[in-house]
């Protein structure tokens, strides 16, 4: 893997075993061999324990004394607590960015929605994951505020490889996304204040939240908190 002029040996280091975290390639409990890392980008073991640091400061790796580096676990109630920070911010977003958006970004909008649509009712997860990701940036990305956009970038970093490699698409959820991506979208078109778009779009985050984690963790209550036995 080559690096550029400007990038360090760590940042490459950190850069190559990041993308084969999100990509699925190192999965959920996958140990990283420093000294074999090492070996694949022909460096020394120093930059690659650096890039670890980095990434477990991110909470993306673990370290443990005697057992040495794995990918994070899931964590359901992780999970849940990332994607209701970034209906959050993501609704704000939106709200703001709601004003500045074209003609162009609104048909760009629809054109992503009706990729999801087209591909009902066996929509590929991935392609249901990158579609919709790619749809609510374009509803987002102009917004304004540089802060808030560089905040969802960062939840999103954070959350990148545990939503791929557990979440699937929560049954019936692809098809309730489609109308309520397309009701977003026709908000904004009309001119519909500022609160509204940013319920909505909060609406729609929580609602595949929702569906994610009833389908595949019960035991956590609507706060993201285990539910005791005997409750």
């Amino acid at each position: 893997m080559s690096t550029t002029s400007s990038e360090s040996k760590s940042q490459l280091a950190y850069r190559w075993i990041r993308e084969r975290i999100a990509a699925g390639v190192f999965g959920p409990g996958y140990r990283l061999v420093l000294s074999s890392v090492a070996t694949e980008l022909s460096m020394s073991v120093v930059p690659v324990r650096e890039a670890v640091r980095a990434l477990t400061a991110e909470g993306l790796v673990t370290f443990e004394r005697n057992v040495g580096a794995r990918v994070a676990a899931v964590d359901g109630a992780q999970y849940r607590f990332a994607m209701q920070t970034i209906s959050v911010l993501e609704g704000a977003a939106t709200a703001f960015a709601a004003p500045f958006l074209e003609p162009d970004d609104i048909t760009q909008a629809r054109k992503l929605n009706d990729v999801v649509r087209s591909g009902l009712p066996d929509l590929d997860p991935r392609v249901f994951r990158e579609v919709n990701q790619e749809l609510h940036r374009t509803l987002y990305s102009k917004c304004p505020n540089p802060r808030l956009l560089e905040s969802i970038d960062a939840e999103w970093r954070r959350l990148g490889h545990l939503r791929g490699a557990l979440f699937d698409i929560a049954p019936g959820r692809a098809a309730a996304a489609v109308l309520e991506h397309e009701a977003l979208i026709g908000l904004i078109e009309s001119g519909a204040d500022a609160e509204e778009v940013e319920r909505a779009a909060r609406r729609h985050r929580n609602g595949s939240l929702n569906a994610d984690l009833a389908a595949r963790h019960p035991e956590l209550n609507a706060c993201g908190f285990a539910i005791p036995e005997g409750a």
